[in-house]
């Protein structure tokens, strides 16, 4: 019976293959049927099942809620353009990079060459299948470095390969969409009808019901290996040929282009169709070709600089302004929102747009009760673009508040925009900043969500973040759902936060313009706070992708009074960062070893533990040899784990690994 149960998961995994991914059936509906009803038959009389069995796809489960999963490698986003003349900007820039790079170097890049493909309007799904070839997880995008696990969700799209005929580790990267063919199905049946593609693709792998999310019957296109086990790619086509030969669904279309005469042509080209098409897009993605190209083009804070999209124009329509709301931000910065006449724009019901600052608005002319020109690209929120002419005499003049609407501080103005610096006691600014600085990028202070930081203000008066390093735990037991073990639990992960790398300190403080990827640059060039502190203009630009107002913001952040001394604090308290480089010590156990690295890590990114460790003076190798002196060993490890035991290479644990470094 087992035997005839692997026989049949087979064949019918190839059967669908046929039907949902080459649309060339080799056998009838009647005949699957009855196939699978038999395998139904058989795992039920034996309880035996396998992880890829059809079986699975079925969603009818009701899951408890999404456990968090920490991408193996990074999902980026894409940087944008709307006219040839950023696109040109930006492949100008690249050939700049190869010839510079050529003039100094042996080994020559070729010139840039670009592969072209949709940029689907879905939800990007993460995909992870191990050394046996199976699907152990998908996730969403999420950070871009830790998602939601939708495994069960995912299994429902009936052309994602639960099993394929490989033998290492990688993560794979694809949109699931929803199709307007599978969209009218659903709306003819459902009590409540879906408003767009987009969001019935989105939340039906956001939705805990996994019944639910296999009626919207999806679809999903492949295009991208974020991380891999095996040999690099040389080339983008390379890969792409690779995700079709292991039975991906793969879009038809890919072309290849070597200026942007030809990038021109097939934008044209694209957007003539698009609404041809049986799925929403919303652009094109254009990418270079070659691998080691993009290695050494490597990437802004946000994007990579080797890939940028290029997006349709938005839709716009009309509707009347009805009021205005003034929120506070993390910075104290007070903006505008416009309150909208309900209005239907890209299959979205919108109500709220940007309106930017008061020069925005007075060079625009909105006011209150005008009719007014609203556009909309994807999920950025809409955005006010004029006003209607007929009624430019019309409505009330929109003015600025003269205090905080949430602290009743008054406001000061600091070029074209507005601030409390009411920092202690007005609690939008508080409230963000506080999870901001626990977020797990910077303090990680584990169970810290927005409610928390709430109740911490309200109710605790927390007025600054070293307030967080003072709560007692009789204080934390009155705070609504708040008993012996979460309390225990939050105060332990703030008194654990005490050694974090000086990067996540640094990018904790809420530096305005210093992501995680800056903070890290900071440390590694400057290496102490101190440094930092008192970092002059030129040694701040002299480092990589630092620019002026970058620096300018580091300079003017560590000249406020107020900064300092809440600096002093927390170092008071007992803050103590560590620099992230400790190659500098020659007394690390790692310095001159080589280490390979296999599973899945709790606290660090398969980016950041090669920093770490070449930080540590190791080099981190992607294959396992008798000269390698450790393996690092994470959760679900793939057949290099296997490898070191054969070979008795030394394997060590994440705890043994920050066990080592303390030491």
């Amino acid at each position: 019976m087992i035997d005839r149960i692997y026989s049949l998961v087979e064949e019918l995994n190839k059967y669908a293959h046929e039907y949902y991914v080459l649309d060339n059936p080799s056998i009838s509906d009647k005949e699957y049927d009855k196939k699978y009803d038999e395998l139904v038959q058989l795992e039920k009389e034996t309880g035996f099942m396998l992880p890829y069995s059809p079986t699975q796809r079925v969603g009818d489960r009701i899951l408890a809620q999404f456990e968090k999963y920490q991408h193996k490698g990074p999902l980026w986003s894409l940087d944008k353009s709307q006219n040839i003349n950023g696109l040109t900007e930006w492949h100008n820039r690249n050939v700049k990079a190869v010839l510079q790079y050529n003039s100094t170097h042996e080994d020559k890049l070729p010139l840039p060459s670009y592969i072209l493909t949709k940029k689907f309007d879905g939800l990007t799904i993460n995909c992870t299948y191990d050394e046996n070839g199976i699907l152990v997880k998908a996730a969403t995008r999420g950070t871009g470095v830790i998602g939601e696990n939708i495994t069960e969700q995912a299994k429902t799209i009936k052309s994602l390969p639960l099993k394929i005929n490989n033998n290492y580790a990688f993560e794979i990267h694809g949109e699931a969409i929803m199709t307007k063919k599978a969209f009218e199905e659903y709306n003819k049946s459902a009590a409540i009808p879906l408003k767009n593609l987009r969001n019935g693709a989105a939340g039906a792998l956001r939705n805990l019901n996994v019944k639910e999310t296999a009626n919207r019957n999806l679809s999903a296109f492949f295009y991208d290996i974020g991380y891999s086990e095996g040999e690099p790619f040389e080339t983008y086509t390379e890969m792409l040929d690779f995700i079709k030969e292991m039975g991906f669904p793969v879009d038809t279309y890919i072309k290849n282009c070597n200026s942007i005469e030809e990038i021109q042509k097939e934008i044209e080209y694209i957007n003539s169709i698009r609404n041809e098409l049986d799925y929403e897009i919303d652009g094109i993605v254009i990418a270079i070709d070659h691998i080691k190209t993009r290695e050494i083009l490597g990437y802004t804070i946000k994007f990579p600089k080797w890939a940028i999209a290029y997006k349709f124009e938005a839709e716009e329509a009309t509707t009347t302004l009805l009021e205005v709301e003034w929120n506070v931000g993390r910075s104290g910065r007070v903006t505008p929102t416009a309150i909208l006449e309900p209005i239907e724009l890209g299959g979205a019901t919108v109500k709220r747009a940007t309106l930017n600052n008061m020069d925005d608005i007075k060079r625009k002319n909105v006011k209150i009760g005008s009719e007014v020109y609203v556009r909309r690209s994807n999920d950025v929120i809409p955005e006010i673009m004029g006003v209607v002419e007929d009624s430019i005499h019309n409505g009330l003049e929109i003015q600025a508040p003269e205090n905080c609407p949430y602290c009743n501080s008054q406001l000061i103005q600091d070029g074209v925009h507005l601030f409390c610096e009411n920092t202690l006691s007005c609690k939008p600014q508080m409230v963000k900043s506080i999870v901001h600085f626990a977020n797990r990028e910077a303090m990680n202070i584990e169970g810290f969500s927005e409610k928390t930081a709430e109740q911490f203000f309200e109710k605790l008066n927390i007025k600054s973040i070293g307030d967080l390093y003072r709560i007692k735990k009789e204080e934390l037991l009155t705070l609504d759902k708040f008993g012996e073990k979460k309390a225990s639990n939050i105060l332990n992960a703030i008194e654990g936060s005490k050694n974090p790398e000086l990067s996540s300190f640094i990018y904790a403080l809420g530096i305005p313009n210093v992501g995680k990827k800056t903070a890290k640059d900071l440390v590694k060039h400057l290496k102490t706070l101190e440094n930092i502190k008192n970092a002059s203009f030129e040694e701040l630009t002299s480092i990589k992708d630092i620019g002026e107002k970058v620096a300018y913001s580091i300079i003017d952040f560590f000249k406020q009074e107020k900064i300092i001394n809440s600096l002093n604090e927390l170092l008071d308290i007992g803050i103590n960062p560590i620099t992230d480089e400790m190659s500098v010590e020659e007394d690390s156990p790692f310095k001159d070893t080589t280490i390979v690295v296999t599973g899945s890590l709790e606290n660090y990114g398969r980016t950041e533990i090669k920093e770490k460790l070449e930080g540590l003076g190791a080099k981190v190798s992607s294959s396992v040899s008798k000269k390698t002196n450790y393996v690092l060993v994470g959760k679900e490890p793939g057949s290099k784990y296997e490898k070191a035991i054969e070979l008795g290479v030394k394997t060590i644990n994440e705890e043994e690994f920050e066990q080592m470094i303390r030491n």
